[in-house]
């Protein structure tokens, strides 16, 4: 996935806005609160990081190309890095990157989710 691809998917996203922060992520954020950021390994590599379930984490943790991730995981929160797409392809991260959006809306006040003009409910 380009840096690109990755913006434009998070730009598709319903209520999204964009930052450059952090040493130089593309942090993605609805209402506010994170749910994907690209960032770049010494090579050059574009990683993705996004939150997930309980049960994805512990299933994607052990995947190669995937780990916890940094900073993020270590406090507790259930956040998975993709460094390669070995067991990921890009049309899977999409997915995740999607529910990641999707799960960061939920936790979002019914208030908030109503003058974003988001569902109220947990599925539409």
């Amino acid at each position: 996935m380009t840096l690109d691809d990755y913006n434009g998917f998070c730009a598709s996203l319903p209520q999204t806005t964009h930052v450059v922060q952090w040493g130089g992520a593309h942090v993605w954020k609805v209402g506010g609160k994170v749910f994907a950021i690209g960032g770049w390994n010494d090579g050059g590599q574009l990683f993705v990081t996004f939150k997930c379930s309980e049960i994805a984490y512990d299933v994607l943790k052990e995947q190669p190309g995937l780990r916890p991730a940094p900073y993020l995981a270590s406090r507790g929160m259930k956040w998975i890095q993709r460094q390669t797409s070995q067991s990921m392809d890009d049309a899977a991260l999409k997915d995740y990157v999607g529910e990641s959006h999707r799960l960061v809306v939920l936790k979002l006040t019914k208030q908030a989710r109503k003058e974003l003009g988001l569902p109220l409910s947990p599925r539409p």
